[in-house]
């Protein structure tokens, strides 16, 4: 039985919402996720080698007010951006998540201008939705706002990861409607993210969900597969209730205390800049009473330079609330009756976010759900978190387990249409999807009774289980209007005796982000064929060979796309006592799964080969195929339209200018930092006796001087010059000061260099040592040395020279000044160093792979002409006649003591000549024991001729 778990208050119901295949090249692998609340902004990563994590902003926190401030021609974000907020609340845009994609008269709007007076909002002239007039020649959309706080999302990342990223996981409300869904989609767009999928988010509004989860068995590529499953089964919200409205009575109830105190006649509510102090203050002031029982809201010079200071207790602030927290249940009732559960189902109740942190949300949760609440979430990270986790699953770079999630549409779609009935004509409506229907989901309508031209509109169903308030909430509840032309034309087309008409087919779908697409409308004819046509129309084996070549390749979308098709979702059959709809579905109009056309192929396919395998002399099954012909149409968007081509060029321009704009300051106040740092370190150093003694009086007259001069045209020209200028100045500075540093770094680092090179000779010496007494050791015992003469010699003069050249060049070193360019450098010393440990580097590796040369004793000719028999043998016949052909050409002659001693000495000789070769001729590293042919001395065969000799003794 699976276990059935309620969010309350701030849940976040965990319903995907879209997601965009990306057909641009992508270079990076990390992901993020961004969980965009009213207030405040969370950004998470997941980047090879590091875990889900939080990406910390420029300030090093977790998370970002949800800010943009634009003055003088700068523009900031997140603490900077309320900062200029205070000063000038018109400069500063913040929740303005709420008025994407809504008119100018929508109610929601006309709350946000009654909460923020100071903002100068007005229609827009060609889709008449908000835009804030910044000042004269400024306008700035919602989407464009929201664009530019991604990309900031993004930077945040994008330094986290140290890489590039261009997927995301955007997280916004559930109950977002079309419009919204789309102006998210465009901003998204506008940011340059490429992937996106949404999330349910709620950081003002309030979300209830009743979600089940169970393990549930999945096959893929023919392997069964047990995995996680979520499934959304009913939602409840309040779009209004949440920390904001408590922030904004609170906010009303310090400036009502203002006012009271009579510091001063003007009165606070119509000063913007006092209004914005205020607010400030009552978001800090609301959240220490969620931990303490009273505080002091205080406020430095709120009007008129008159401070204020009052104390508000935690029993004053649930006062003027109490209203709200009466509504905290009225989501846990709408969720439980959307699901069709009662409480006593319910195992769990998990609160995530931070409006649950309120001590009275708590205490009315738990008088509603009589159960103890479920803590154990991170409430402010949750949500993000949850939603990295989704990117990193959508990511071909990661590989995580498997987690399955079935999201639900809140508002049902319908499709409605005029047919020509008796008495005149009649409106036919038909759900398309349901309350509560799964998606992503694909399904078709079909017309059976039309062959003319005809239009139908896409429209949100009733939507009486919404209270009046929220259903104007929702907006325009007629989605779009669809023309088809070109019916008559193609039912013309197939219109003979053997062709039957399976009416017009609309196919519809509601993607991952709950957007809804009219993907195509086409006429479906089936037609019997005769035996000339079938035989006509019979796939080659070449064409069926072609076709499955062509399926390998194709691309990702296409494969998603039948994965959909083959996937179905089965939906809930419609209520009983809806007479007429049932009525008006018999006659021909139907809603049917995408799938079908699949299923009806298949089933025709069968048939098809159960007439072929039928007894001869039976007659055959004439054979039906499926023709579909495309049907033109136009879809018009009614209500909001999205942004436009040339909008959306213009929106992409702005914040491109803007963007550019920032690189410029951002490149100008490095260059002059770098400038100003370099100046000041200068004068510093010439301060100290170090860089005084290295540097000559011209130097340090010059240094100084040009410092002055900077300093001077810093002040005069500083704020105006551009990034260029400062560079180069800075140049300038580094030209002049590098001798004089360069002879500092000299001389503070010749002396650990000169104790390098001593400590060097010394084991060099020590090692040359140990090599001759081993050497003489080796010829006593009339053994072959390891080390050849030239080779001990070599290392020997190498040390020696090194010497003289260290003492040499000490000498002329100390009889320099300290402001003389060095002759003893530190590049030189290195030099040396390598020099000295390259020879005693090859030594080493000499000895690690030496093996010494075995002495045996002359065998009788007979044995040794018997062994190499054996080996002839075993190297195989073209070996063997390969020898018997040098034998010929050579006679054989014998072979006496001196000729062996004569080929001993030549052997010694090559190894001589081999160890004087030049370093880089010579392995670095050290021969593996077993890739070392072990050395025999050559033996005395009378019948062998001296080369074939020293072939044997190779082998």
């Amino acid at each position: 039985m699976s276990k059935i778990r309620m969010a309350g208050s701030v849940w976040w119901s965990i319903i995907s919402l879209v997601f965009i295949i990306c057909t641009t090249p992508v270079w990076s692998v990390s992901v993020m996720s961004v969980d965009l609340g009213t207030e405040w902004m969370k950004v998470a990563i997941v980047s090879p080698g590091v875990p889900m994590e939080i990406a910390l902003n420029k300030e090093s926190k977790r998370k970002t007010p949800v800010a943009i401030a634009f003055r003088d021609g700068e523009r900031t974000f997140g603490e900077d951006a309320l900062t200029v907020g205070v000063r000038f609340p018109k400069l500063c845009y913040t929740h303005f998540l709420e008025l994407l994609g809504k008119q100018i008269d929508h109610p929601l709007v006309e709350v946000f201008k009654k909460r923020f007076p100071y903002y100068d909002i007005v229609a827009s002239p060609d889709r008449g939705t908000v835009v804030f007039q910044h000042d004269s020649e400024t306008q700035f959309t919602p989407e464009e706002l929201l664009a530019m706080l991604l990309q900031k999302a993004r930077e945040f990342a994008q330094n986290s990861a140290v890489e590039k990223i261009n997927d995301a996981v955007i997280v916004v409300p559930g109950y977002f409607n079309q419009a919204e869904r789309r102006a998210v989609l465009q901003a998204a767009e506008l940011s340059g993210l490429k992937y996106v999928m949404f999330y349910d988010m709620g950081a003002a509004s309030t979300t209830a969900t009743v979600v089940s989860f169970q393990v549930v068995k999945t096959k893929e590529k023919g392997v069964v597969e047990s995995n996680p499953q979520l499934s959304i089964i009913g939602v409840g919200y309040d779009r209004t209730l949440g920390g904001l409205e408590k922030q904004m009575r609170l906010r009303d109830h310090l400036g009502k205390k203002f006012n009271e105190m009579k510091k001063t006649p003007n009165d606070v509510f119509q000063n913007p800049r006092a209004m914005a102090k205020l607010f400030k203050e009552a978001g800090r002031v609301k959240n220490v009473l969620s931990a303490n029982a009273d505080h002091f809201a205080q406020i430095e010079g709120l009007l008129d330079d008159k401070d204020f200071k009052v104390q508000v207790t935690r029993e004053e602030f649930e006062n003027m609330c109490d209203d709200l927290f009466e509504r905290v249940k009225a989501p846990i009732d709408q969720a439980l009756k959307t699901s069709g559960l009662s409480m006593d189902l319910i195992s769990q109740v998990i609160l995530v976010g931070a409006g649950t942190r309120v001590p009275k949300v708590q205490e009315k949760l738990t008088e509603k759900v009589a159960m103890e609440l479920s803590k154990n979430l991170n409430t402010d990270e949750a949500a993000v978190m949850g939603a990295v986790y989704r990117a990193a699953d959508l990511s071909n770079g990661f590989k995580v387990k498997k987690f399955l999630t079935k999201d639900a549409v809140l508002f049902p779609i319908q499709v409605i249409f005029d047919r020509e009935a008796d008495g005149g004509v009649k409106q036919v409506k038909r759900m398309l999807f349901g309350q509560m229907n799964p998606y992503p989901q694909k399904k078709i309508l079909t017309f059976n009774k039309y062959q003319t031209d005809f239009s139908f509109h896409v429209n949100y169903a009733e939507l009486d289980y919404l209270n009046p308030n929220e259903i104007r909430s929702v907006g325009l509840l007629n989605l779009s209007q669809v023309d088809l032309s070109g019916v008559a034309e193609a039912h013309e087309l197939h219109k003979s005796g053997n062709a039957e008409s399976k009416g017009i087919k609309a196919h519809f779908n509601l993607d991952e982000s709950g957007v809804l697409s009219l993907s195509s409308v086409e006429l479906v004819v089936e037609k019997t064929l005769t035996d000339e046509e079938a035989a006509d129309g019979e796939e080659s084996p070449f064409s069926k060979l072609g076709s499955t070549i062509s399926k390998l390749f194709s691309g990702p979308e296409d494969a998603l796309k039948n994965n959909l098709d083959e996937k179905p979702v089965k939906e809930e059959p419609e209520k009983a006592g809806e007479a007429g709809e049932k009525k008006e579905q018999s006659e021909g109009e139907e809603v049917k799964q995408s799938s079908e056309e699949h299923q009806t192929k298949e089933k025709s396919t069968e048939e098809q080969k159960k007439n072929a395998t039928g007894k001869e002399g039976e007659k055959k099954k004439p054979k039906v195929v499926t023709v579909k012909e495309a049907i033109k149409y136009s879809e018009k968007l009614l209500g909001i339209n999205p942004l436009g081509e040339n909008e959306m060029q213009e929106s992409l321009k702005k914040i491109t200018s803007l963007d550019e704009h920032d690189a410029r300051k951002r490149a100008r106040e490095g260059a002059m930092n770098a400038l100003e740092s370099a100046v000041i370190d200068a004068k510093v150093k010439l301060e100290e006796d170090a860089y005084n003694q290295a540097a000559t009086q011209q130097e340090s007259e010059a240094i100084l001087a040009l410092c002055a001069k900077i300093f001077d045209w810093l002040d005069e020209e500083g704020y105006s010059a551009e990034a260029g200028d400062f560079e180069s100045r800075l140049a300038e500075l580094k030209q002049l000061t590098k001798a004089v540093w360069r002879r500092v770094k000299e001389h503070e680092e010749r002396p650990d260099a000169l104790a390098a090179l001593e400590s060097t000779l010394t084991h060099s010496n020590n090692f040359l040592a140990t090599i001759k007494n081993m050497t003489a050791n080796q010829t006593e015992a009339d053994e072959t040395p390891v080390f050849t003469p030239v080779e001990i010699s070599l290392l020997e003069k190498t040390i020696s020279d090194t010497q003289e050249w260290k003492s040499k060049m000490t000498e002329e070193q100390n009889k320099l000044k300290s402001s003389d360019n060095p002759k003893l450098t530190i590049t030189s010393i290195v030099e040396k160093i390598n020099n000295v440990e390259r020879e005693v580097k090859y030594l080493v590796n000499k000895i690690k792979i030496w093996r010494p040369k075995k002495k045996e004793t002359p065998k009788d000719t007979k044995n040794t002409t018997s062994s190499t028999d054996q080996k002839l043998k075993k190297d195989g016949p073209s070996k063997e006649k390969a020898k018997e052909e040098k034998v010929i050409e050579q006679p054989s002659e014998e072979v006496n003591k001196e000729e062996v001693n004569r080929e001993e000495e030549s052997l010694n000789a090559a190894e001589s000549e081999e160890g004087t070769k030049t370093k880089s001729q010579q392995p670095e590293e050290p021969i593996a024991e077993a890739e070392i042919p072990e050395v025999v001395e050559p033996k005395v065969e009378p019948s062998k001729t001296d080369e074939e000799k020293a072939k044997h003794t190779e082998l």
